[in-house]
């Protein structure tokens, strides 16, 4: 990477994302860059997205699940290739970009073309710089938490550094190419860790596969249900269906709100079992190490400790063939609608071995989970630093801190 830090003279601005720029660059209004369109819908046109990483391409490109296509597209409009297209309430997130495609998209969205002069990809850079800096987010007028209304009207308003064309051009050609190779080693970096959680839980499901000396039980033998009310000042707990149960503090709120009234909510006892009757069939359960209380929509099991260990339970319950037990033992095909039925359940057979194999198991199970948890947490802190990189270096040259004119 050829780049050089800027010998050119420099001037102030009041730009708070930009307090310095090459001499050399102007200073203009967003309106005296691009226009905003706002073109018919064809019959051939399909729906073009802006994501939040700086992708704006047809949806049929990326994934379509997650999106709700409304009935009636009231005030859908014409987006082009090379549009400079701004999502208004996601903006403050990164989604914003130059359209690959042409299509349409809802009138949440502003495209923009560029006058003469511009590069719209470069200044797709230079927006998303101004969101990563949290100068778009600082812009909200409190409507919703998070996000922004980051329209055409405060968009055109936005005074933004102008070099010459060949420059915006050049420092575009640059961070294609340099991002593109971070990105790369994100990726790489990002399946090194799929791997690593694809490994341990082949351990875990190897460590609790029945062998022959295992004896069989059915459910009810080594857990019996239990729901115990009225003890609303317990602490709240969660069921995640990545980290079991914990207390609903930790989650952040996000498996649900709970009720108003915690009195019919249910006693957990560290070391109890915890299911989501709704979403056991995908995980949704595991042996509390806490002391709490939980919806009354959940199942509470105490397991028998003569017969199972806990740390052992929630091992060989939470792995994926006994997880496939309690999809077996839904009551109905819909996602929405599964519930765990009783009766077919308790005569599901669990195979353990004895409770020193048992121990044995979970130490070894531990010592290697803690490797790959730490190994898996070294590789998160260096993508961070990674991206970290990315953003700085967007930054620094759109803002001109580096000349890149004759690296590009």
């Amino acid at each position: 990477m050829n780049i050089h830090h800027a010998p050119m003279r420099r001037k102030t601005t009041e730009l708070p994302w930009a307090p310095e720029i090459p001499a050399h660059w102007e200073v203009r209004r967003a309106k005296f860059l691009f226009d905003l369109q706002k073109r018919p819908v064809r019959p051939e046109d399909d729906i073009v997205t802006a994501f939040r990483d700086g992708k704006v391409t047809l949806r049929a490109n990326r994934r379509t699940d997650g999106f709700t296509n409304a009935l009636k597209e009231i005030g859908y409009q014409g987006v082009r290739r090379g549009d400079l297209v701004i999502h208004a309430m996601d903006a403050f997130a990164g989604a914003v970009g130059v359209s690959d495609s042409d299509g349409k998209c809802t009138p949440v969205y502003s495209c923009c073309t560029p006058r003469d002069g511009i590069s719209a990809d470069f200044y797709a850079r230079m927006v998303r710089s101004m969101a990563v800096s949290g100068f778009i987010e600082s812009l909200s007028k409190g409507i919703r938490e998070r996000s922004t209304d980051f329209r055409w009207r405060e968009f055109a308003e936005q005074a933004l550094p102008v070099p010459p064309l060949n420059e915006q051009t050049a420092i575009a050609r640059f961070l294609d190419r340099e991002t593109a190779r971070i990105d790369a080693l994100i990726e790489k970096k990002e399946r090194f860790i799929a791997l690593l959680r694809d490994k341990l839980n082949a351990d875990i499901i190897r460590s609790v596969e029945p062998r022959s000396s295992w004896r069989s039980y059915p459910f009810w033998r080594v857990a019996t249900a239990k729901s115990i009310s009225g003890m609303p000042d317990v602490g709240l707990l969660s069921v995640y269906l990545d980290r079991g149960v914990i207390p609903y503090s930790e989650g952040g709120g996000l498996v649900h709100k709970p009720a108003e009234s915690l009195d019919k909510y249910q006693l957990v006892e560290p070391g109890d079992l915890v299911m989501n009757n709704q979403q056991a069939w995908r995980g949704s359960l595991g042996v509390s190490l806490h002391r709490g209380i939980v919806s009354p929509a959940y199942l509470v099991f105490a397991l028998d400790r003569n017969l199972l260990d806990p740390t052992f339970a929630n091992f060989m319950f939470r792995s994926r063939p006994y997880v496939d037990k309690f999809m077996l033992a839904s009551m109905s095909v819909g996602d929405i609608q599964r519930q765990i039925k009783w009766p077919h359940l308790r005569v599901s057979k669990v195979f353990l071995p004895s409770l020193l194999e048992q121990r044995q198991i979970v130490a070894r199970l531990e010592r290697e989970g803690e490797r790959l948890t730490n190994l898996i947490a070294r590789t998160e802190r260096s993508i961070a630093l990674l991206k970290e990189k990315r953003a700085a270096l967007i930054t620094a040259a759109v803002t001109g801190k580096i000349d890149v004119r004759a690296a590009a």
